[in-house]
């Protein structure tokens, strides 16, 4: 049981893909109805309550029952709360669809860890970084393939990788070379391919490949360790942060500096997401900027 638990964090709609894309935004001011961005602050915290949306990626965030829990829910329910918007409402759906759906006004926000990239933040607007990550891959129990990093995978063209939709390690693999690859939906499906033997590795970020493998021991998966994959020479630094649409620039300011007083001290950020697996190494270092990481500026 998560004891961060509140009633101020409940489950408006579990949904994926198109049916999530055809729900209706529930603070009624996002998409292109014309209201501004001051507005929007104002009318989340008239009302209350904000809607963000999820792809079910533990331990960041995802649905227990009809509750939603996890690194970035603990968060939001902290820095919202703080900005005097104590309803975390929360919309499930598929990762492709997270920015999408942010765009066309269904839900104000997304909570997932969302690796900063420049090709992202051209669509969307990011806050400061919040969570570091490194990259794993999930493989048969034994690896038996002998699977250490995505250069191994390249390496060897019978290796059959999963990549989550979207996700950046589908960036990666294609930047590599790797061809034989498929893609899943969401975290669930990328264990259940290499369980079920139609994949040989599935590459994602390694706390939540830990947490799958640490919480489904009879999965038959284990993990490698983690690594920070390099591309042309240049480490890929993953760092994460909450999204926003583009004109919402009030309520963006307003959560950086919520967010600025959490990343001032380790013991008040590791109170927040602790519990769900994560440890000093996953803040963010204070230099690190998400005008670096838009501009693609790793070097």
């Amino acid at each position: 049981m998560n004891k961060r638990r509140s009633p101020k964090a409940r489950l408006a709609i579990a949904a994926t893909g198109v049916v999530a894309l055809g729900l209706t935004a529930c603070s009624g001011n996002g998409g292109d109805t014309g209201d501004t961005e001051e507005d929007l602050l104002t009318t989340l915290q008239e009302e209350g309550t904000i809607t963000v949306a999820i792809a079910d990626e533990r331990p960041y965030s995802w649905l227990e029952g009809d509750e939603p829990t996890g690194a970035t829910i603990a968060m939001h329910e902290e820095i919202f709360g703080n900005l005097g918007i104590e309803n975390v409402e929360v919309v499930q759906v598929d990762w492709n669809s997270l920015i999408p759906g942010l765009n066309a006004g269904r839900f104000d926000a997304i909570s997932a860890g969302m690796s900063i990239l420049p090709e992202r933040c051209e669509q969307a607007a990011f806050s400061d970084p919040e969570i570091m990550y490194t990259t794993a891959l999930m493989v048969p129990e034994g690896n038996p393939m002998g699977l250490t990093d995505l250069d191994s995978v390249a390496a060897n063209p019978d290796v059959n990788l999963a990549v989550l939709a979207g996700g950046i390690e589908a960036g990666y693999a294609e930047d590599l070379g790797i061809s034989n690859v498929q893609t899943v939906p969401d975290a669930q499906s990328g264990m259940d391919v290499v369980a079920n033997g139609r994949a040989d590795a599935f590459a994602m970020t390694a706390i939540s490949l830990n947490w799958m493998a640490d919480n489904n021991p009879d999965a038959g998966v284990e993990t490698t360790q983690a690594f920070v994959q390099e591309i042309d020479g240049v480490e890929q630094i993953g760092a994460g942060g909450t999204v926003f649409r583009q004109e919402d620039t009030e309520l963006l300011e307003a959560y950086n500096e919520e967010l600025a007083t959490i990343m001032e001290s380790e013991e008040a950020y590791l109170d927040l997401v602790g519990e769900f697996g994560f440890t000093a190494e996953n803040m963010p270092p204070a230099d690190l900027t998400t005008e670096q990481l838009c501009a693609g500026d790793l070097g």
